[in-house]
């Protein structure tokens, strides 16, 4: 085994921790229902955010979606939000690992990479997921609901940015 320099072991470790909570993160914010704060798709940008939680009603009320829509649509969510559940619980294992790795007395660069795989992969998972998601509740709405929906979204998007540079927000479009 090779001997590192205590900069390369640190480097490591502290990359190790912060992919750790960055893949906990990009998987808990997804599926939050309450409107989380920060993170990857928090505002509107990842699918999760698009499909899932308190704000799915108001979003197809805008798109004016049939009640066999709305079912269809309640079925794909439901059934991701567990699956990211699930995606979520082993994200929280590797970032366990990750800290244990941190904390031994010395730290195992090539335990510290592999974990680094492991929760690339897992990552990659919950991506994938999200990315179906995105694909099967295409199917469900028309193109132009669906252009409503990115109408609605860029909207809102904007309204973030204002808030986040300071800018006063623009008045809320009328239905």
């Amino acid at each position: 085994m090779t001997k590192l320099s205590l900069k390369q072991v640190l480097k490591s470790t502290v990359m190790v921790s912060m992919l750790a909570g960055a893949v906990f993160t990009a998987q808990a914010q997804p599926m939050m229902g309450h409107g989380g704060h920060g993170g990857p798709g928090a505002h509107g940008g990842g699918a999760g955010m698009m499909f899932g939680g308190g704000r799915m009603e108001h979003v197809l009320d805008a798109v004016d979606a049939t009640d066999a829509q709305r079912a269809q649509i309640k079925t794909l969510t439901d059934a991701a939000k567990q699956d990211m559940k699930t995606q979520r619980e082993a994200g929280r294992k590797l970032h366990e690992q990750g800290l244990a790795l941190f904390g031994a007395p010395v730290v195992d660069a090539n335990a510290v990479e592999a974990l680094r795989q492991q929760m690339l992969a897992q990552h990659d998972q919950a991506s994938k997921r999200m990315s179906q998601l995105m694909i099967d509740v295409s199917r469900v709405l028309t193109p132009e609901q669906r252009a409503k929906f990115i109408e609605r979204m860029q909207k809102r998007q904007a309204r973030m940015m204002q808030r986040m540079h300071g800018a006063p927000a623009a008045p809320a479009p009328t239905k």
